[in-house]
């Protein structure tokens, strides 16, 4: 291949010195290329008036579009040539996040999900700073506005996180280009902000777990109403498995007490706008590629969901044949949630309620990553570890300690 191409340049060189190809005629034959595809590209309509003088429109940042004229066709061309190219050199903010954000899902660097998630985050914070055109921005002003954000829409230090990652991906796509020359990431390390700045997000213990009543009347009542949607949330309790995973098992994912964890379910917002639920042939990261062991008591739970969704491709698929998405499980707990008087718990707080049962029974560290599919026992200790225990198991424990056991003297 490389010698092939050294032969073809070869002979370019030797056409050019013999006066074979007419360089100036080349040059010109792609500049009128080039013009053809930027008058094609251009949405307006170009039309004569009756005058006999030319008209189209070009966009504009605060009144949409704006109506241009001009005496001859050519100068019409010329015009709309002019304006496109000038946006290619300096196009706005909102159209170098469009490019970095659609080529990081070409690449297959993020999911559909996460391209979603971004333009979301854009849309909500972008909305006026995002027609502004990317020469003309200042790392002052971004670091202004990134600050302003925080106070604006009273962030807490997650959501701040999304808006950073989507701001320092332009950006660099932006210096890439050489659209900008200012240092992207001393823009970051300058921003005066501390934690205090940010929202904090305080939620309750019954909120986040189901406590140990809780727990047994909602397995009660599962056991006694056992349907495919049922025995799924019930593997759950039992498993501490993700919705999206549950909703991703196939027949052959389950032997025995052991579930095999090798996919989930995304969602992301297509081309019209339709919320479209898939799924993916990976877990959400690379520790949840794993294999989960369930109580032998609870082996009966796989084998009734076996057997009730015997030769289908997914083991939740409605009466239709089409695989359940995350929605119809989660509606579901809400409603069991209604019918026993429970604060509405989502499916990830039995995820949570899991997770606490292991720590509380003292379960082995490599154990409970394993189950949970956590790079790390810091991350199940700082976001799932929570107080499940009722207000009469807490008062006899602390009646049990010595100190508090001794009997008032009357």
């Amino acid at each position: 291949m490389v010698g092939t191409m050294e032969n073809v340049n070869e002979a370019l060189k030797y056409a050019i010195e013999n006066g074979m190809i007419d360089l100036s005629y080349l040059r010109k034959q792609v500049e009128m290329n080039k013009r053809e595809e930027i008058l094609k590209k251009h949405p307006y309509k170009v039309w004569r008036g009756e005058n006999g003088k030319w008209y189209t429109y070009l966009p504009d940042d605060t009144k949409g579009r704006i109506q241009r004229v001009r005496t001859s066709e050519r100068e019409i061309q010329d015009l709309i040539i002019e304006y496109w190219k000038q946006q290619e050199e300096n196009p706005t903010i909102k159209e170098v996040f469009e490019e970095w954000n659609n080529r990081k899902l070409e690449l297959k660097k993020i999911s559909p999900a996460t391209h979603t998630r971004n333009v979301q985050i854009f849309e909500r914070h972008y909305r006026e700073m995002g027609l502004k055109r990317i020469k003309k921005i200042t790392p002052d002003e971004i670091g202004d506005f990134l600050e302003r954000q925080v106070a604006e829409y009273d962030l807490t230090a997650k959501a701040f996180s999304n808006l950073k990652t989507i701001t320092k991906g332009l950006l660099k796509r932006a210096k890439r280009r050489k659209l900008i020359q200012f240092n992207v990431e001393e823009i970051f390390q300058e921003l005066d902000m501390s934690d205090t700045n940010f929202r904090k997000v305080i939620k309750e213990d019954y909120e986040e777990v189901f406590n140990e009543d809780e727990m047994d009347r909602f397995i009660e009542y599962l056991e006694n109403n056992q349907d495919i949607k049922n025995l799924g949330i019930l593997l759950m309790f039992v498993s501490g498995i993700r919705v999206g995973e549950l909703v991703a098992l196939r027949p052959e994912d389950i032997t025995g007490n052991v579930i095999r964890i090798r996919k989930t379910e995304t969602k992301y917002k297509n081309s019209n706008g339709e919320v479209v639920f898939c799924v993916k042939e990976f877990p959400k990261s690379a520790a949840g590629v794993r294999d989960v062991v369930i109580p032998k008591e609870y082996e009966w739970v796989c084998e009734k969901i076996l057997a009730i969704q015997k030769g289908k491709d997914y083991l939740f698929t409605s009466r239709t044949g089409r695989r359940m998405d995350t929605s119809y499980i989660r509606k579901r707990q809400y409603r069991i949630c209604a019918i026993l008087g429970i604060y509405k718990k989502s499916p990830h707080k039995i995820r949570k309620t899991y997770g606490t049962i292991l720590l509380d029974n003292n379960m082995d560290k490599k154990l409970i990553e394993g189950q949970m599919g956590h790079t790390s026992i810091t991350c199940t200790e700082n976001h799932y570890h929570r107080n499940r225990r009722s207000i009469e198991n807490k008062t006899l424990q602390l009646s049990a300690i010595p100190e508090f056991a001794k009997k008032c003297v009357i």
